[in-house]
Formats: C-alpha cells, structure tokens, sequence
C-alpha cells in the first residue's frame, strides 16, 4: 500500500509540474524573446523485491529550455543588421525630404533668381527688375542657409544619439554581466527565465551596437561588436565612452574602454542603431552638405567673377554680389606647433567637396583623404608666392608648425551656411559691360561695331579711352601706337576689352572705345550674369551649376532609396530568421493545450491512484479493527 501511495503522490507532484509548466507557457505566449519550456519526466528508482525489480512511478527529471543557439545567433545577427539599415534609412529619407520638397528644396529659389536675372536683361536700367534680382538672392542664400541649419541639427541629433545610445550599451552591458555571474556561480542549477532575460538584454545590446554573441563553456555569454571588439566576456562589461573628435570639437566619437585600454570606433566597428548613426553622418550628411556649400561657392564664385567684370548705374565697375566664406582648416587637438593654415578657393573648376588631412613631417607637407586615407596630389610650398595647392584651394602657412602636427581642410563643409548678398543697392548690381564702341559716322568702309567684351575686369586702363584707327584693311593704330595686324573676323585686344567687327573697315575708319559711364542701360554683363547656371564651371569645366544641383538631390535620393531598400530586404531576412527560432522555441497555443489535456488526464489518474491506495488503507484497517 504504502508503494501505491508513494507512486500515486510522486505521480501527482510531477504532473502538476508539468500542469504547471504549460500554463506558464501559455502565459508568456506574446512575451518577447520567451523561449518555451518542458519537464522532462523519467522513472524513479525501482525498488528489488528479491524476486525482481518493482517500479516507483515518476519524477521530474528537469525542466528543459527549448532553445537553439544557432537559430538564436541567426536572429541575433539579423536583429543587429535591422537596426542598423532602419535608422540609417529613416535619417536618408529625412535628408532625401528636404532636398525634394518644393517648399524646403534648393530648385524653386535657384530657378526664380536666374529668372530674375535673366528678367534684367529686358530693362537693365529698372529699379523694380533690380530689386527684384537682389530680393531673389537674398531668397536664394537664405535657402542655403536654411538647409545647411536643417543637416546641422541632424548632425546634432547623431551628437545625441551616439550620447544616449553608450549610455544604453554600458547600461545592458553591465547587467548582462552581473546575469552572467549568476549562472556560472551555479550552472547545474539555473532558472530557464533568467537565462531568457540574459538573451533579451543581448539583444537589446546588439541592435544598439550590431555584432554576436559567444556562448562559454561555463554558459556566460560573451557579447561582441560587429567589428569583433568584446563589449562583455563573463562577467566583465568594457565601457562605451563619448569623446570630442580631435579635429571638429562640435563632433562626438566613440571609444570602448576595456582591460585598461581605449580603442577609437570607426564605422566599421560598429552595427546596429549606433552603426546606422555613425553610416548616415558618413555617408549621406557629411557629403550632402559638403556639397550644398559647393554649389553655395560655385555660385558666388562665378556670379562674384562675372559680375567683376561688369558696371553698375553709378558707372562704377561691379564689386563681390556675394559674400563667399573661406574653406575651414581645423587643427588636430594634438598638434605641439602654433602653425597655422589659411585657406582660399583659387580654381573653382578643380574645387573637391572631399575633406582632405594635411601633415608636415618636419620639412614637408603631405595630403591624404580624410575617409580613406588615400594620398592626394600636393603641389607648393605654403608661401604666400607659393602656397599649398590641393584640390582648387590655396593654403598659406603661418606660425611654426612641428613635426608630426594635422590640420583637416573641409574645402565647402558649412559654406552653404555662411554665403550672402554682399550689396544691398539695387543701383550696384553691374548688368552693364564697363566699356562701350562707337564707329565714326564718316567710316567709308563697312566694317560695323559687333561685340565688346571684357577680358581682364582688373587691367589698370580698362576704362581708358582708345582710338582705333585703320591704315588700311589690314594695320591699325591705338592711340597713335602701332602698327598692328588686323585680320577680318579676329578681335581687337586692348586694355583688358576685345572688341569684333563685322565687314571689312577702310583706310582711314576710325573706331573708339571707352567707359559705358553711369546710368547706362547696357545688358550686356546682365545676359552674363543670367547664363551663368548653365555655365560649366565645376569638375574640371564639365558640370554646370544648374548639373550639380540635379546631381545632388539625384545623389540623396538613390542613397535614401538605397537604405530604404536595404532595411525591406534585411526585414525579410529577420523575419526568416524569427520564424526559425520561433519554431523551435516559440509557443504554440494548440500544442500547449494538447498537453494540458493530457496532463489533466494523468493527473486525475495519479489522483485516482492515491484514492486506491487510500481505501486499501481503510480497508485494512476495518480488518484490524474486527
């Protein structure tokens, strides 16, 4: 009797564990990262009766975790890469957004100030047309500032997120160690949930870094970044610190401190959401707004140049319409010299957008790419006569540098937030060529006045009046000096003017050239100032400004649909790998109510069983008592 009891109660201990078991799985049926679990049941012990062996019913073996680590390690990995393509791709198409909107982007205010340009060419003495060219420019620059601010506050909103995201990795790192030390202080003996809680927290770790996880002999789980740094090995956690960047203080930078070391993170040694923060502000905001300041300097540049070369209402030659900054040398915060660089655009035709390092070794300056570090061609030797040449902009070196000492040129970075309109006169916009021509009325021959154009804005006796007259069809004098050759159809060159004439002059014709003078209402500089977006003025005279706008906002949007198109496919790709380890460790609702049924069923007859062996007891005892 006493065996049938023993069985009937051991039976009905263990079926409540397994009752009680999957009721825990169905409870945590919608929890997160929950891995379902199952009692093993086995015999116990028989006892040997002499004649044989008599069983002694059931025990709980263990209550077993159903978990993969593979499948674990697949979701893992492909959790770190989603986080990574998703907030790179919401970023891109935040800048994608800007650029493309009519009411935020840089098309509307470009095409309406080149009209308004063009518009001047009709009535170049009017006050209403000029001022609408210099209510247009300024409409113009305030969009570029306007859309430089907006990628400043998302380089600032990066600044926050690289902030808080090392406070969240140092956060779950600790905790993942103290869970460590946890299980390997007891492994025969540890709680299925905890060690869920163990992988939740992993996974919360590497879609804020990207990476894996290494499972050790002792069962800790060491945590390791995409780029293979250990950010947790049993129960010790390395520390995501956020430093300065030593060229750009206004930049943070990230460092892992672990085992008395600090080791600089790059793009490549990171994933997850700091990994997509630190491949936007690389790959999308950097070179975006590098190159909105060099469309903002290709403007003013070449409008600067042209309109140089014109005069204004006042008879006074054109002065910078624009106000252009100078491209930003940063020292590196390490250096030990006090030189210093000062830089200016020189050739606008070979300006790069690509920020570029420049090192003096002690008696020589060398230039790479600050992304790749590759060497790039230096020419000069930092002179005011000879200065650094890299790229279109000219360096001059001041102060004493040492031996070893950077500096980081960003050519156009944050240009297009400091451009401006340099005049606020409408009657100093200079749409007139400076010099006009007038042929005398008494000329025989047929030659006629055909364009007059300025070729050296800068010439000391540009405005100097000049007399042409020709000895024959072929010699003329300026002023009284020549001789020179004159060639039916080719310029006449003087003074910093050309001056071209259709048909054929005559012995004795005479010609003059002199200042426009104020108040004219010449276009002949405005039709220049209104041409110049299609002009070719950058990549070596091969793209127009007009091109280089098309290409920047072609440039954002392919990369904002790059990312976009990245974060479906790893979607898919997690997905996969979520339904692979949910069909090993998730719960299944039907399966749990199977076997709840049956364990009801055994447990009622484990009940049964006690009942039996309850009244054999009695049984027994009625017996006695006779």
């Amino acid at each position: 009797m006493a065996n049938v009891l023993s069985t009937g109660s051991g039976a009905l201990i263990a079926f409540q564990r397994a009752l009680a078991t999957v009721s825990h799985n169905v409870a945590n049926v919608a929890t997160e990262g929950y891995s379902r679990q199952r009692v093993e049941l086995s015999t116990r012990s028989p006892t040997d009766m002499g004649y044989g062996y008599v069983g002694n019913g059931v025990q709980v073996a263990d209550v077993r975790r159903i978990a993969d680590q593979l499948a674990n390690t697949r979701l893992l990995e492909s959790g770190g890469e989603l986080a990574r393509a998703q907030q790179l791709s919401g970023l891109a198409s935040r800048v994608d957004s800007l650029f493309s909107d009519k009411a935020t982007g840089l098309a509307g205010v470009w095409s309406n100030f080149f009209d308004a340009a063009t518009g001047l060419t009709s009535n170049a003495a009017s006050s209403a047309a000029r001022e609408d060219v210099l209510s247009d420019a300024n409409a113009l620059t305030a969009r570029f500032k306007q859309l430089n601010n907006q990628l400043d506050s998302l380089s600032n909103e990066v600044n926050s997120g690289l902030r808080s995201s090392a406070e969240e990795v140092n956060r779950i790192g600790a905790e993942i160690a103290r869970l460590n030390g946890e299980i390997t202080s007891n492994p025969n003996n540890v709680s299925n949930d905890l060690l869920d809680q163990r992988d939740r927290l992993v996974s919360q770790m590497v879609g804020f870094t990207g990476g894996t996880a290494v499972q050790q002999g002792d069962g800790a789980l060491n945590v390791f970044t995409a780029g293979g740094q250990a950010l947790v090995v049993g129960n010790t956690s390395a520390k995501l610190t956020v430093a300065t960047d030593p060229y750009r203080p206004e930049r943070v930078r990230l460092a892992l401190d672990g085992n008395g070391q600090q080791i600089q993170l790059n793009d490549a040694s990171l994933g997850g959401k700091i990994g997509g923060l630190m491949d936007f502000r690389s790959d999308v905001l950097d070179p975006a707004q590098a190159e909105l300041g060099r469309i903002a300097v290709g403007l003013a540049d070449a409008f600067n140049q042209q309109h140089r070369a014109g005069m204004d209402l006042n008879g006074q030659m054109g002065t910078d319409f624009f106000s252009v900054p100078a491209p930003k040398v940063n020292n590196h915060a390490s250096n030990t010299g006090t030189g210093t660089l000062t830089a200016s655009v020189g050739d606008l035709s070979k300006l790069d957008a690509q920020n570029v390092v420049l090192k003096f070794d002690g008696s020589a300056w060398s230039a790479t790419r600050a992304d790749t570090g590759a060497n790039v061609p230096l020419t000069g030797t930092g002179t005011a006569a000879d200065p650094l040449v890299v790229n279109g902009v000219e360096l001059v070196v001041g102060g004493a540098p040492a031996s070893g000492d950077r500096f980081l040129l960003q050519p156009t970075a944050g240009a297009a937030g400091a451009i401006g309109v340099a005049i606020d006169d409408p009657n100093r916009i200079a749409a007139a060529t400076p010099v006009k021509a007038k042929a005398e009325l008494d000329n025989v021959g047929t030659g006629k006045i055909g364009t007059v154009k300025v070729t050296d804005a800068t010439h000391a006796n540009l405005l100097t009046p000049a007399d042409i007259e020709f000895i024959d069809a072929t010699q003329y004098t300026i002023n009284g000096t020549g001789p020179f050759p004159y060639t039916a159809g080719q310029p006449i060159n003087a003074n910093g003017w050309s001056l071209s004439l259709d048909g054929v002059p005559a012995a004795g014709d005479r010609f003059s050239v002199g200042s426009t003078g104020a108040g004219s209402s010449d276009n002949g500089n405005a039709i220049a100032l209104g041409n110049l977006d299609d002009a070719k003025a950058l990549n070596g005279g091969t793209v127009s400004l007009n091109g280089a706008i098309g290409g920047l906002t072609t440039t954002i949007g392919s990369a904002a649909r790059q990312a976009d198109y990245a974060a479906d496919a790893q979607q898919v790709l997690y997905d996969q790998a979520q339904s692979a380890r949910d069909s090993i460790s998730g719960v299944n609702i039907d399966e749990e109510a199977a076997n709840m049924l049956r364990f009801q069923q055994a447990y009622q007859a484990a009940a049964q069983v006690i009942s039996t062996a309850d009244t054999m007891f009695q049984s027994l005892l009625s017996a006695v008592r006779r």
